[in-house]
């Protein structure tokens, strides 16, 4: 499954800081849909992801409804993004 969208890069202060990507409803719905097929434990989700020119693979998890997608501070300093700035993000998800 291939997806694109954009949203905000957010902070979670959570046990340890991490920033992450809120996946939109519509595009979380859809993952949701085949979470079954591709997760491989905890709800979490492999995925490779592209922001800007950065590719990297994660995995995405539930929180309160939607997915996140963690953003690596390698990821932030390579495309000189932070906190509040809206991303053009684009995941294939299951991927390996």
């Amino acid at each position: 499954m291939e997806l694109r969208f954009r949203s905000e890069i957010i902070y979670w202060r959570g046990p340890a800081p991490f920033t992450f990507v809120r996946i939109p409803e519509a595009q979380s719905d859809d993952i949701a849909e085949i979470a079954s097929m591709v997760s491989y434990g905890w709800g979490a989700i492999p995925v490779n992801a592209r922001i800007g020119k950065t590719d990297f693979y994660t995995a995405l998890f539930p929180k309160d409804g939607v997915y996140l997608l963690p953003v690596k501070v390698a990821v932030r300093r390579a495309e000189g993004i932070d906190v509040g700035d809206e991303v053009a993000v684009e995941l294939s998800v299951g991927g390996a």
